[in-house]
């Protein structure tokens, strides 16, 4: 069966018995949350900021889009102090079964709630919104089609208006050969968060390229059991592509945000207190056990923020 990259992408993944209904992402890949319980820590960090800027409304939200295993709002529940914690109204989306093991105070939803006031997160989740693929030839743009069996692809139709219109701005094609993915379901689905957003941020966080630096053949990858595979839209294996944060920040922009910030997790993280930074010597010979736990607490906030790994991550942040 041939489709588009897009139509093949969300059958495969989203489909009945596709592969996040059905799997859990820590058996095939890493991510910061199941890195180390620091990311959950900088991600409290960052909810007490909003709190305080919001002047500690009677209830906060937290919403956590595309939750997975539901870990990230599980330990930031666990390690708000009390006054906090009970003002928390946590909401987990995601389209797999609520997971054993999550608490009940977290609401598990498949679809964004109506209203935010607090912090709305998206870590790895616009990167798993699927959208066609396109190839310049000597007869203009055309979009790629794909066997969802075996992953062969083959040029289709040229692609709509609004892609068209897309690319010009945001990813322009120069030479014959080169591809593109086409944002526009991100950029919407990103409008749609900040759409929601009431008061407070919103926060995404993915791997990320700019207008003036795109990958000339695009960045369509596959994962399964923790390596990288051919991306082949069967329901095997997870298939991804990076994402143009600065489009989607337009489209922020264009919903209501007030105020965007991209940067990188290396930047974002060294602000919210992760650093890395080693535990004096001393404290070896004075707390023996202490000095292992700091070590080990630093190692994994080494990987974090390290900026050719998790901390080359791209963060948009944005703001009602």
């Amino acid at each position: 069966m041939w489709l588009t990259w897009r139509a093949a992408t969300e059958r495969a993944l989203y489909g009945e018995g596709g592969f996040y209904l059905r799997e859990r992402p820590s058996g095939h890949f890493r991510t910061s949350v199941s890195a180390s319980p620091a990311f959950a820590d900088a991600v409290l960090a960052l909810l007490t900021e909003v709190d305080a800027e919001l002047g500690s409304p009677g209830v906060l939200d937290l919403v956590d889009i595309g939750a997975g295993e539901g870990t990230l709002v599980t330990q930031v529940l666990a390690a708000a102090e009390p006054g906090l914690r009970d003002r928390l109204r946590i909401t987990a989306v995601d389209l797999c079964p609520r997971p054993e093991g999550v608490p009940e105070r977290i609401r598990w939803r498949p679809d964004l709630p109506a209203a935010v006031t607090g912090l709305a997160i998206a870590n790895e989740w616009l990167d798993n919104i699927p959208l066609d693929v396109v190839e310049q030839t000597p007869q203009g743009l055309r979009l790629l089609m794909v066997d969802v069996r075996t992953g062969e692809e083959r040029l289709g139709g040229p692609p709509a208006p609004a892609d068209r219109e897309w690319l010009e701005r945001w990813w322009p094609l120069l030479r014959v050969g080169a591809r593109a993915e086409i944002g526009c379901p991100r950029d919407r689905a990103w409008a749609s968060v900040l759409d929601r957003l009431v008061k407070g941020r919103a926060i995404a966080i993915d791997y990320a390229h700019p207008v003036d630096n795109r990958p000339p053949c695009g960045t369509l990858t596959g994962y399964r059991d923790g390596a990288v595979v051919t991306p082949v839209p069967d329901g095997t294996c997870d298939i991804t592509a990076h994402v143009a944060l600065d489009a989607c920040a337009e489209a922020g922009r264009g919903a209501g945000a007030i105020s965007t910030t991209l940067s990188t997790q290396r930047d974002a993280l060294k602000a919210l207190g992760i650093t890395g930074a080693r535990p004096p010597a001393d404290l070896a010979h004075a707390d023996p056990r202490g000095y292992l736990r700091a070590l080990a607490r630093a190692s994994e906030e080494g990987e974090l923020i390290d900026p050719s790994g998790l901390g080359g991550f791209g963060w948009l942040s944005q703001s009602r």
